[in-house]
């Protein structure tokens, strides 16, 4: 499984990378505006913290499969590991066919309907995204469709993993890895969410409590 955080926000990423098991970083436009960084500036600030290893994740604004080709060269220029994600749109699925064929990673992002995921999967991508709460809120069963293009990779295309996002609850999170996802993206948010467990933390404190009834310090 790939854990992965969901944020542009540096002093998060600093306070986070060190707790989580994560795999990486993923952005999107929207998160970058909220941040302020221009990507020319943010991707080196977060390469720095997370190291060489991780795998970053930056989108393209372009409309036109050429234009988005271009966008996803100059984004490869500024971290030469980037993952570039790619609305599973038509101009899209053949932007993602085109880099692809270069040896550049894409993921196919903005994922409604099984279907999508799998054109952009088939065209290359080595990631697709379903937009979980999204869809929901669009009248439609968000954990569904993780499920069903789940089994369409599987028999169809392996090489290429679902990397679920948006999410509110640590439980839907759970819920699309038992439904096969091999990876998620989770906002600082929902990742505070699945750190914190109160009934973990009565128990610790009856633990000390006890311990320093007995002995009055807590300390072996």
């Amino acid at each position: 499984m790939e854990l992965y955080l969901d944020t542009s926000d540096l002093k998060i990423i600093e306070e986070l990378w060190p707790i989580l098991p994560l795999s990486g970083i993923t952005t999107n436009p929207s998160i970058v505006a909220c941040g302020g960084l221009p990507l020319g500036e943010l991707l080196p600030k977060i390469r720095a913290l997370v190291g060489p290893e991780a795998t970053l994740f930056a989108q393209v604004l372009a409309r036109t499969s050429e234009a988005m080709i271009d966008e996803a060269l100059r984004l490869r220029e500024l971290d030469p590991k980037l993952v570039v994600k790619i609305p599973a749109l038509p101009a899209g699925i053949g932007a993602i066919k085109a880099l692809s064929a270069r040896g550049i990673a894409t993921l196919g992002t903005a994922v409604f309907a099984p279907m999508q995921g799998l054109l952009a999967a088939q065209a290359g991508a080595r990631y697709v995204a379903p937009y979980v709460t999204s869809v929901d809120a669009n009248g439609g069963d968000g954990l569904e469709l993780v499920r069903n293009l789940q089994r369409m990779l599987d028999l169809h295309c392996p090489s290429c993993s679902i990397l679920a996002a948006s999410f509110r609850t640590p439980v839907q999170v759970m819920e699309c890895l038992l439904a096969g996802a091999k990876a998620v993206t989770v906002s600082p948010d929902t990742a505070r969410q699945m750190l914190v467990s109160p009934a973990a933390e009565a128990a610790i404190e009856r633990f000390e409590a006890a311990w320093s009834k007995s002995f009055g310090k807590l300390s072996v």
